[in-house]
This record gives structure tokens, sequence and C-alpha cells, in this order.
């Protein structure tokens, strides 16, 4: 878990029940040694998931993650103004458009979105990214519900 990043606080709370921790930090752990979809696009997803469902803990656990990716502070905090985003590429945006279908639209994504994202992305990592979209907006309501505290 401590190579995943600084979630104390947060296993902290999921430690009260342990297969919680154990499962998620497991796949957690695991998607990140055996992920299919690069970094930057993971990054992208979870901060605009965290920006559309207003998650203060996910959004400054993964806005340095996203510097390391090359988005300034800045750039992450306006990621939800993704279509004219100077620091996105065509395929970063379809990203954080995609992130935020699935996390306030996801009834009405259509073959459209899918026929852009195979454009870019094979079976698998489409799959590991909505995964992770929808792993991150119940992480953000865990975090939100249970006033996890931001780890410094």
């Amino acid at each position: 878990m401590t190579t995943y990043g600084p979630f104390e606080g947060q296993a902290a709370a999921m430690a009260n029940r342990l297969p919680v921790f154990e499962h998620m930090w497991r796949l957690l752990t695991q998607l990140a040694d055996e992920g299919v979809l690069p970094k930057r696009y993971l990054e992208l997803a979870i901060v605009a998931v965290s920006l559309v469902n207003q998650c203060d803990f996910c959004v400054a656990q993964h806005t340095p993650k996203l510097a390391v990716e090359g988005i300034t502070t800045e750039g992450a905090a306006n990621l939800l103004d993704w279509e004219k985003h100077p620091e996105l590429t065509e395929v970063d945006r379809l990203v954080v458009e995609y992130a935020i279908a699935v996390s306030s639209n996801w009834h009405r994504i259509r073959d459209a979105m899918f026929e852009r994202l195979r454009a870019h992305f094979n079976d698998a990592q489409i799959v590991e990214l909505t995964w992770r979209i929808a792993l991150c907006g119940a992480f953000n309501r865990f975090n939100d519900v249970l006033q996890v505290e931001v780890d410094v």
C-alpha cells in the first residue's frame, strides 16, 4: 500500500473492515503493477471524476500524480473545462470527457463514444478505464462520507 501513495487516512478507515481494506488495496496495487492503461490517462480520469464529485481528498491526492504526467496544478483544477483546455491532447480530452460521462451520464453513453475510444484504446484498456472511473466514484463517496483527512 505504501508504494501506491500517501493514503494512510483512507487505509485506516478501510481497516475497520479488514476484507474491504485487503481487497481494495490488493486490487489497486495489482492494477498499478499490471496496468494496461498509461498512467497519464488514469490520473486524468481520477481527477476529473473527483472534480465532478467534489471530493477534495482525491483531488488533493491525485493532482501531484498528474503533475508528474505534465499537467500543472492549475490545469488539474480546470479539467472540467476539457473542451478548450490548453494542456490536454485530443486523447486527454476524450479521457476526461469519458470520465465525466461515466460519472454523471452513464445511462446516456452511446456507441459513438466507444468508437472514439476504440480509435485509441483496446478493449482491456477501455475496461480498466471504465472500472477505475467507477471505482473512483465509490472512493469519492467513501472519503467524503467518512470525512477522511487528506494525508500530507
